[in-house]
């Protein structure tokens, strides 16, 4: 399992569709609106070894990179080491079976540099008698928008059904396709023996920073007030262990709980699904966001760790906690946030999942504006256009003493920090007249 702790320290850091600011651009030079959809489609497949155990390997990678330079091959080959324990994170217990129902997840690998590529996954049964072993289709892009490539792989899964051959000429279609700006639509056009040619519509969403989410997997498994405590944890930038035994599950409520805290970002280790081998994360002293299987609950109790809060999906339940969550977030906001969650709950309007989100958001959003919106004005700037925060006297300005109490603590996370420096390079220009 060694050679799995270097790579998955590639797994750390950023959750990924909420955008950073300026900061998040450097993963995204190449690949904003108008770029490549994707970096490679892979197929891990279980290769049963001579102990008996089976071994998740890539058996299939497109397209095959030649004429790297030294460091891209380096690079490449630790991403593609990475990538098989991601798409098995749930260890060596497989049997072949004739039924299994697929299931579509994502994960995260951060590059040194800081920059970020999405795994999305769907595991399927390929087609066929008899017993047989599930395999990974993982398409990798540093692009999120976790809707968009679930259709993509729903196209894959359609053709898997025919035969791979029918794969290729899709891929290479999407890949030759610009990737759509924000509520745009790009058409690909794709044959498909015995049916013809089809055309695919993929759509972006307009708004880009809930592209990758889905608030109601959330809402489904937690109650409000239980959301709310997770809020204040990921706020303050504790340790955050998140259990359930489905894959989708674990990853879809992880970017959804990322995603409350926009427009600031997580800025520590961030792992959807954590592989078997890289269960000791667990120990870290710092900051994570981490998701396990069930089965593994008792390993990770068992773990010398230092305070988490740890939630049971399954249940909706929180099963270790630090003991003032209730106190953190202001109460006057923490009781006007549980009314607007509570409101979509008990909703008999049924809403889409895009206006869940964009309800949901917008609570959270309004409680950052209302916190700590003011910090524009707080800026000093100097004649050669470099801005400087001034701490003191933004906290001074904050009228209700709750509302303060809160913000000195929020002002010394790195999200906060990370933050304030992108404003201090960003001058608007309208507020240069101040």
């Amino acid at each position: 399992a060694t050679e799995g702790k270097e790579e998955a320290s590639a797994a750390e850091n950023n959750p990924s569709g909420v955008p950073q600011g300026k900061a998040g651009e450097r993963s995204s030079i190449l690949y904003s609106a108008g770029q490549f959809f994707f970096e490679y489609l892979v197929v891990v497949s279980l290769k049963k070894m001579s102990d008996g155990r089976y071994e998740p390997k890539i058996t299939y990678q497109f397209p095959k990179r030649e004429n790297l330079l030294k460091g891209q091959k380096e690079e490449e080959e630790r991403l593609l080491q990475a990538i098989p324990l991601f798409c098995f994170p749930d260890g060596n217990n497989w049997a072949p079976v004739t039924e299994f129902t697929s299931e579509t997840f994502s994960f995260v690998l951060t590059n040194v540099d800081g920059s970020r590529k999405i795994g999305y996954c769907r595991r399927l049964l390929p087609s066929g008698r008899g017993v047989r072993l599930p395999e990974v289709f993982c398409i990798i892009s540093c692009l999120g928008c976790f809707g968009l490539f679930s259709k993509i792989l729903d196209e894959v899964e359609k053709r898997r059904q025919i035969s791979m051959a029918v794969i290729y000429p899709f891929m290479q279609g999407l890949r030759e396709s610009p990737f759509p700006a924000p509520g745009k639509t790009v058409t690909i056009k794709s044959f498909i023996p015995e049916s013809g040619t089809e055309l695919i519509e993929l759509t972006r969403p307009v708004d880009a920073h809930l592209e990758h989410v889905e608030f109601q997997a959330l809402l489904q498994r937690l109650s409000p007030h239980l959301i709310l405590h997770i809020f204040a944890s990921a706020v303050l930038e504790r340790r955050l262990i998140f259990l359930a035994e489905e894959l989708s599950v674990l990853s879809q409520c992880i970017h959804a709980v990322a995603a409350l805290l926009y427009p600031f970002t997580w800025a520590h280790t961030y792992i959807p699904v954590v592989p078997e081998c890289l269960l000791d994360t667990v120990c870290c002293p710092t900051p994570f966001m981490v998701g396990i299987q069930m089965r593994h609950l008792e390993r990770v109790l068992d773990q010398p760790m230092e305070e988490a809060l740890i939630v049971d999906l399954c249940e909706g339940k929180i099963l270790r906690a630090v003991g003032d969550e209730e106190e953190i977030l202001p109460i006057k906001l923490q009781n006007e946030m549980l009314t607007s969650l509570n409101r979509h709950n008990n909703n008999n309007n049924v809403h889409t999942s895009e206006q869940v989100n964009a309800l949901v958001s917008e609570a959270f959003v309004q409680f950052f504006v209302r916190m700590v919106g003011h910090y524009a004005s707080h800026i000093k700037w100097s004649k050669n256009g470099s801005g400087t925060f001034q701490e003191r006297a933004f906290c001074k300005a904050i009228a209700s003493k709750t509302n303060r109490k809160f913000v000195k603590k929020f002002v010394k996370t790195n999200m906060f920090s990370l933050f304030i420096e992108e404003a201090e390079k960003s001058r608007i220009p309208h507020e240069g007249k101040r």
